[in-house]
């Protein structure tokens, strides 16, 4: 008998027939004589639908009452789950996040989890319950509801069986697994069996949508295995671990790429001490992620600097730009939203020389720029323009051989 976590995205329970399937094969694992907590999302597109309905209230909606309104989307989720699963006589309860006790920091839509009182959770499970939580959402100490943002389903799920010590965090999607690109870009692309944490917390940083950052960032730190897999199969799919796998076989084990970024970049400033810390601190205020930074080199004390946000920031890092440009003293800023991300991922990058430059001749050959340009000890990215990304990320798979084994 084993505890487990397994979590359902919004594709995976869109319609009452999906959520009847799936109540079902909780209910058979239930029989095997395991103990399962079940995290779900909104089905299908209701969070959109409900981001629509409040831009036709207004185009600034307040982000207390957006989490008000987005957190009703998983409610719905979980009673209709709980109702179908009792139908099939066994034993279910739902609870919302305030419930189960998620306490969160205040940042309104994108909160971070701070402490889970899951006595509920436990105690329900003794009392032969499948235990349904909404996933995405949490409290402040204070009492407001809040949500966590991109990828808030998976990383409650991880959360959730870190508090209770589950044996495994299932994540269930519309993919068999972790892939060694987008399958829906490279036909060839492979499903990797086991990957480490450390490498699927690049990918995920990188554009790999099967998994969010912060949930394998919070498994890592947490000592949580996830199994990656399809919601309707019982296919083993990608298992994501701590320990040490024999990946570093592998010099390049994924290609990714990420269409969800914005370039902005802040010409003829100072090339003095304390303008970068004066932008970025705005930019940190104004709760931006900055990922890829460059700045240029000087020429007659004036230098540039380029930085790529994530879309759903653009407005606010835009804000934070007008707000400090003449404090900083720039003579002009430009905004590029046709960019995209791509990257290669691999432990091997460590011990073998020469990654870099397969790289850049790859795309060259192929005659695409590289605008910006990022590593890390195990990945390499690079800013393109836009068109470009599917072309690049089917260049790169074949170029390191990711379709063979």
């Amino acid at each position: 008998m084993a505890l487990v976590v397994t979590k359902y995205g919004g594709s995976s329970v869109a319609t009452p027939d999906h959520i009847k399937k799936i109540a079902q094969r909780l209910v058979e694992r239930k029989h095997t004589g395991d103990d399962v907590v079940v995290i779900v999302s909104a089905m299908g597109n209701s969070t959109d639908e409900l981001l629509d309905l409040a831009d036709e209230i207004t185009d600034h909606p307040n982000e207390r009452e957006l989490d008000m309104l987005l957190t009703t989307g998983e409610q719905v989720t979980i009673a209709l789950l709980a109702m179908a699963i009792q139908d099939l006589d066994q034993k279910a309860i739902s609870f919302t996040g305030l419930q189960v006790g998620i306490v969160t920091d205040s940042a309104h839509n994108k909160a971070k989890i701070l402490a889970i009182d899951a006595d509920c959770v436990k105690k329900a499970l003794e009392n032969g319950h499948i235990v349904i939580i909404a996933g995405f959402q949490g409290v402040t100490s204070s009492g407001e509801i809040t949500t966590l943002g991109r990828g808030g389903s998976d990383t409650t799920a991880i959360a959730i069986a870190a508090a209770i010590a589950a044996d495994v965090c299932d994540i269930n999607t519309d993919v068999n697994g972790v892939y060694t690109a987008d399958p829906n870009v490279v036909e060839d692309a492979r499903k990797i069996d086991t990957i480490s944490s450390e490498e699927m917390l690049e990918m995920a940083a990188s554009g790999a949508g099967v998994l969010s950052m912060r949930s394998v960032e919070y498994a890592r730190n947490h000592g949580v295995t996830i199994h990656c897999r399809n919601s309707f199969t019982d296919e083993p799919g990608t298992i994501v671990t701590g320990e040490e796998t024999d990946m570093e076989q592998a010099i390049v084990s994924a290609v990714t790429h990420d269409t969800n970024d914005a370039k902005i970049t802040i010409r003829g400033v100072e090339d003095r001490p304390g303008i970068a810390a004066t932008l970025f601190g705005a930019l940190a205020d104004e709760n931006v992620n900055v990922d890829m930074v460059i700045q240029n080199i000087s020429e007659e004390g004036l230098t540039d600097i380029s930085f790529t946000v994530p879309h759903e920031d653009l407005s606010r890092a835009q804000a934070a730009v007008v707000a400090v440009k003449d404090e900083i003293g720039a003579r002009t800023w430009v905004l590029d939203e046709d960019v995209a991300k791509i990257s290669i991922i691999g432990a091997g990058m460590r011990t073998h020389p020469g990654v870099t430059s397969q790289m850049f001749r790859a795309l060259a050959d192929e005659g695409i720029n590289i605008d910006l340009i990022s590593t890390s000890p195990i990945r390499l990215s690079c800013i393109i323009a836009l068109e470009d990304a599917p072309k690049a990320v089917r260049v790169l798979h074949k170029a390191f051989e990711l379709e063979q084994e």
